[in-house]
């Protein structure tokens, strides 16, 4: 029997990682493993007789180990990654399972290659960063220049989305982390780092169109790994990453706690009371996201992921522009999607291996495509999905649509 375990299965993007697999039939068997275990039997319930639940702490190698123990997939959900992806990792490894994450933590990335050498001592393959950015834009970002230049210049991802029914305390820490870290930026050739609120990353900022979402809409240097990890597989001057969450009221209530560095860890005591400041902020957040969403009349989430692919074909300037964009799904279905396509590559041997590989370097984007067309077409049939888009911007700015081969 062919078992995929789903660490993290009960947030907003590992149940939708997990309900993707139980629809699919490379595996017989999904075990949804998170710390809530009865929140994870009632997903489970809600998801078939092939999904099961299983009560696992991602923080305790020595419980991910014995969880995953015996699987042929584990795929890991559980964020922050700065914080669980080494013990979760560590416990494929121990265990001797194929691991599958969507690691959009820089510090954490780097970490994880840093394990390249147990991995393959350990004879399994750990697939990082397969969500939506990073994990579509490293593959897609990879096709484009690979079917459509003779030369790349440079990468741009953008990203943006919002209104999610479930946001999870991991994201917004997540979130909050980024902004106060140095963050990456492929520019002339060479890796520099910015800072969110320094002149460098202010400069950095810009309002861009996306497709279906809206026109204009800011977007601000995002701490994500294609920077780092792009370079290292392609050959290209410039890999950038900037990103939003919607509405912008609600982003922009984000950068200002911390700006004000409401983002420590060390405890206060307050009337007679002890708060961590991160602790509250990130309550704090989650509550007035509710109230602006309310407040706005948001309706239902979205959200849009557009890479921006520059070069030269037969001598002259080309840029291609690759959009995925939906009205009725955001972060969820964004990352969650991905993460079970990679689980389902794994399973087929089409990821590349042993050692620890981002998305351009250990999957082929034609493979990639393939698993998603079936996934995607149900998906476009209930009603969530609004499709991959490419538009080709010639030398004198005339923009022609592109099929994608799906």
């Amino acid at each position: 029997m062919s078992t995929v375990i789903v660490l993290g299965g009960c947030g907003a993007v590992g149940r939708v990682t997990a309900k993707t697999l139980a629809n699919h039939d490379a595996f017989d068997r999904v075990i949804i493993a998170d710390i809530d275990l009865p929140r994870a039997q009632g997903l489970a319930a809600e998801m078939g007789p092939k999904v099961s639940a299983l009560r696992v702490d991602a923080g305790d190698v020595a419980a991910v180990a014995a969880a995953v123990r015996g699987a042929k997939v584990v795929v890991n959900c559980t964020g922050p990654f700065y914080r669980f992806a080494r013990p979760c990792l560590q416990g494929a490894i121990d265990a001797g399972v194929d691991y599958v994450d969507v690691n959009d933590d820089v510090d954490a990335t780097l970490d994880l290659l840093s394990m390249d050498a147990a991995v393959k001592a350990a004879g399994i393959s750990a697939l990082i960063g397969m969500g939506n950015s990073p994990g579509v834009t490293n593959v897609l970002g990879r096709f484009i220049a690979d079917q459509f230049l003779d030369e790349t210049d440079a990468v741009d991802i953008y990203h943006a989305h919002g209104g999610e029914a479930f946001e999870g305390e991991g994201v917004v820490a997540h979130r909050l982390h980024g902004m106060g870290m140095d963050i990456p930026m492929f520019l002339d050739g060479a890796l520099k780092y910015v800072r969110f609120f320094g002149e460098d990353g202010i400069a950095l900022r810009t309002r861009t169109d996306f497709h279906l979402i809206g026109k204009d809409i800011p977007v601000y240097p995002y701490p994500h790994p294609e920077q780092i990890t792009m370079p290292q597989h392609m050959k290209v001057q410039r890999v950038t990453n900037r990103g939003t969450v919607l509405p912008d009221a609600y982003f922009h209530l984000t950068t200002e706690v911390a700006r004000l560095g409401l983002t420590s860890q060390e405890p206060l005591t307050v009337a007679g009371q002890t708060v961590v400041p991160r602790e509250f902020a990130i309550a704090w957040l989650l509550k007035q996201r509710d109230e602006i969403l309310k407040s706005q009349d948001y309706g239902a989430q979205r959200g849009c992921t557009k890479v921006v692919v520059s070069g030269k074909r037969h001598g002259l300037p080309r840029s291609y522009v690759f959009s995925m964009a939906s009205m009725s799904a955001a972060l969820g279905e964004g990352t969650g999607i991905p993460a079970a396509l990679g689980a389902i590559l794994m399973a087929q041997g089409k990821v590349k291996g042993p050692g620890v590989l981002p998305p351009e370097a250990a999957c082929d984007p034609m493979d990639f495509l393939e698993v998603a067309a079936p996934v995607l077409a149900t998906m476009k049939t209930g009603g969530s999905f609004d499709g991959f888009l490419i538009e080709k911007i010639d030398e004198h700015g005339n923009v022609e649509k592109v099929d994608l081969p799906i």
